[in-house]
């Protein structure tokens, strides 16, 4: 293309401020007009022409530009989350109203004219503003997209790493094109010509020369298993050249992410898991999954009925599949489903649920894809059995299975069980990687919040519509990294 991929990303950038301050100026004028338009909360006394707001435009543009600014709106990351996005984009503009409304207090008013922000105006530009961003920026980001696909911005980009989590890390940027990144290869010195289907460069030693005569612009460390000084050594070979470096962190760094200092008698102490801190704050999620179940069975009752009577009519067996599952310090409950395999289909023992798999019923395979199998589900939530957002349960031989193969597996049980979680909303559900699922559940462990769970339940509602509307197959199995003897693991999962 002949152009940069700093300069690309500085075009990005300054095209989404000004498309940003372009927009909240039109949310301005149209919340001038709606107040023109309509008497609420009373009628003006007068009306006062919009160029007479000519200032507080400005004023209003400038305090919530600057406030995205200061909440890194403006720094584009690879991967965007829409709730992430509104969250920021709220508080953004919550906040540069109101300091565009304290400015506009001492700045525009005279002997002869008080211009006076009307309440209801302020509400509409509130309420708009919002609105319009996060439309502008939706369209923003699927415009880079398409850039992206066509070669605008994409980064050339190497992996280093021999063990499991490199083939993770170069099958995530293979099957996420969204990500904008070229893989041009893998550097880890093994004698092989390939793995995953992407060439070996060579050694960490020959990464200087490999990021001057590929132009690199990025390279990934992905080699936890070999420990800090190596990863050490590994940035050294990078620092000659003008690279982006990331590293894909061992289990210490998932664990500390979240830490706080603390002291004994003057000594420093790394606080990993505070559970005096977490105690009230668990009160709220059982609040809120004792209202989300009450609620979704409620309203989804209908549709669970709808669901109930149509299993009934289509195949012999029980409308529910109930099954053992281990929850809570890794204590058994039965974990209720609606049924959407044959009745037979564990007749030759249990078997990982795959794609397309012959046991199901053709009702089971839709209401798997809408995964409104999982709606009885509401029923362990609401009795304390299950979360609304946590590590999905496993069956008892699984657990134990996966307990000797997979690192800190147990740890998740340390959590209930979820109906949805931090690894399936990344794409981490069905027959993937246990080991993969197992470092995201751990992440969401200790790094848990209230507004993580709802950021999880808003981005499982919309992956289901998203899903439906595009048709989107599952993640291709990671077989390389999975444990011995797990192509038959599951169940109705």
């Amino acid at each position: 293309m002949g152009m940069s991929t700093q300069r690309i990303r500085t075009i990005y950038t300054i095209s989404l401020v000004i498309l940003d301050a372009f927009l909240v100026a039109v949310a301005f004028v149209l919340a001038y007009q709606l107040r023109v338009m309509i008497d609420w909360p009373e009628p003006l006394a007068n009306t006062v022409p919009l160029t007479a707001y000519t200032g507080l435009l400005i004023v209003q543009v400038v305090s919530i530009v600057v406030a995205l600014f200061f909440y890194r709106q403006y720094y584009i990351p690879r991967a965007v989350s829409r709730v992430d996005q509104f969250y920021y984009v709220f508080a953004a503009v919550s906040i540069g109203t109101l300091v565009a409304v304290a400015i506009s207090t001492f700045l525009f008013k005279n002997d002869k004219v008080i211009l006076d922000y009307p309440r209801a105006m302020i509400i509409y530009a509130w309420l708009l503003t919002i609105l319009l961003l996060v439309i502008g920026r939706m369209a923003h980001q699927l415009l880079r997209s398409a850039l992206r696909n066509r070669g605008w911005g994409k980064d050339r980009v190497v992996v280093v790493g021999t063990g499991d989590m490199a083939q993770v890390v170069v099958q995530r940027i293979l099957r996420s094109p969204y990500l904008g990144y070229e893989l041009l290869g893998v550097v880890n010195g093994v004698q092989a010509a390939e793995i995953a289907g992407v060439p070996v460069l060579g050694t960490p030693e020959d990464l200087p020369t490999l990021i001057e005569q590929l132009g690199l612009d990025e390279v990934i460390i992905a080699m936890p298993e070999k420990g800090h000084r190596e990863t050490v050594r590994v940035i050294s070979y990078c620092e000659r050249g003008r690279v982006s470096i990331k590293i894909f962190p061992d289990v210490f760094q998932f664990v500390t992410s979240q830490a706080s200092i603390d002291e004994l008698g003057g000594l420093p102490l790394l606080s990993v898991r505070d559970y005096a801190l977490r105690g009230y704050l668990l009160i709220f999620k059982r609040l809120m999954d004792m209202l989300g179940a009450a609620l979704g069975l409620v309203f989804l009752s209908p549709l669970m009925l709808l669901i109930a009577v149509a299993i009934k009519f289509e195949s012999p067996g029980p409308v529910f599949f109930v099954q053992e599952r281990m929850g809570l310090d890794a204590k058994p409950f039965r974990m209720i489903k609606f049924r959407s395999m044959r009745r037979d289909a564990e007749r030759h023992g249990p078997g990982w649920t795959t794609d397309n798999d012959p046991r199901q019923t053709r009702l089971g395979t839709l209401i798997r894809k809408i995964e409104a199998d999982e709606l009885p589900n509401l029923i362990n939530v609401l009795l304390g059995e299950m979360s609304l957002v946590g590590p999905r349960p496993e069956q008892a031989h699984y657990v134990e299975q996966f307990r000797q193969t997979v690192p800190r597996y147990m740890d998740r049980h340390q959590e209930k069980g979820g109906m949805t979680g931090w690894a399936q909303v990344n794409g981490l559900r069905g027959d993937t990687s246990i080991a993969e699922r197992t470092k995201y559940d751990l992440w969401y462990m200790e790094n848990w919040s209230i507004l993580l769970d709802v950021k999880i339940i808003l981005r499982t509602f919309w992956q289901i519509v998203e899903r439906k509307s595009r048709k989107e197959p599952l993640p291709e199995p990671m077989q390389e990294i999975r444990p011995s003897d797990t192509t038959s693991l599951s169940s109705q999962d």
